[in-house]
């Protein structure tokens, strides 16, 4: 039963969205992670980061501009470098949370191809039935939640399916959220560390740079010619996520900046910049301030 409702909500994914076939996904994207240097299975340790990073007064500054409350944590893997801006304050994890879920899934799934696909409609698309499907059959969002701290995420929590996590009540509201600081922890672990079996972190990391949904985060601030793997989220009250993996050509990945922002004005009466980014200093990865605001709860979330 669950087999044939896999493969049928998937194909739905498929049609609607006119997504490529893995096969291609898994020849075109392969080539580019050999290009980039990332091998299915890490070679050397990464560099320390700062524990407590000081908050970066660019970014302060940006937040400032855009009227909202931003969180940042962007390490650079290579030298350690670390920019910080609240990272270890919580927001809202909204549809970021389809990254540790696919992760947990795939760590316990040893066969069955149909899991794993549905694990990357969740994260290339942001399919929410193709998330909920296999969260249920790991045993629902509190497995994830004691998933997490083998991530060196001791923080995040899961609380609600798709796309009940994407409302909040407010500030004090814990349930669903990570901090910057966390969810970085759990994206080194994965694509660049020990997190997964090299068959899952190689598709959960061809599945991250495969996502269609964001070209106007991240994407839109690095160089050209260089690789982004991310899974953006977008929560009922304006909050704007986005966090990944950079693969420059030349140097040590990067992970791209954590960035849940939350607004402290009605989404609806604010005016939100158009464009505006504040390019970082560890090889221009982006914060896209724009706000978001979602109408009644789709299936298709960002």
């Amino acid at each position: 039963m669950i087999t044939a409702v896999a493969r049928r909500e998937l194909r739905k994914a498929m049609n609607q969205q006119h997504i490529t076939r893995r096969s291609v996904l898994t020849t075109n994207v392969g080539a580019a992670h050999t290009a980039c240097g990332i091998a299915t299975a890490p070679t050397t340790a990464p560099a320390p980061l700062s524990a407590a990073p000081r908050d970066d007064p660019d970014l302060a500054l940006l937040e400032h501009r855009y009227g909202g409350r931003i969180g940042v944590r962007a390490p650079d893997t290579g030298s350690g470098a670390t920019m910080s801006l609240q990272g270890r304050e919580r927001f809202l994890t909204a549809s970021t949370a389809k990254l540790p879920l696919a992760a947990a899934v795939l760590d316990r799934a040893t066969t069955g191809m149909t899991v794993a696909d549905l694990c990357d409609a969740s994260l290339t698309v942001s399919h929410n039935t193709a998330t909920n499907l296999p969260l249920g059959l790991l045993g629902g969002p509190t497995v994830v939640t004691a998933f997490a701290p083998g991530l060196d995420d001791a923080t995040t929590r899961f609380h609600r399916n798709e796309p009940q996590l994407n409302v909040s009540t407010g500030p004090d509201d814990e349930r669903d959220t990570p901090t910057p600081a966390a969810i970085v922890e759990s994206v080194r672990a994965v694509p660049l560390g020990g997190g997964l079996q090299p068959a899952g972190r190689e598709w959960l990391t061809t599945s991250l740079v495969a996502n269609t949904t964001g070209d106007a985060t991240i994407r839109a601030g690095v160089p050209a010619g260089w690789l982004i793997g991310d899974r953006t989220g977008t929560g009922a009250q304006g909050e704007r996520n986005d966090v990944g993996i950079v693969l420059p050509p030349d140097r040590a990945p990067l992970v791209s900046p954590s960035t849940p922002t939350r607004p402290t004005r009605s989404p609806r009466s604010a005016t939100p910049p158009s464009r505006r980014r504040q390019r970082s200093r560890y090889g221009g990865s982006s914060v896209n301030s724009r706000h978001i605001t979602l109408g009644k709860e789709r299936s298709w979330d960002t």
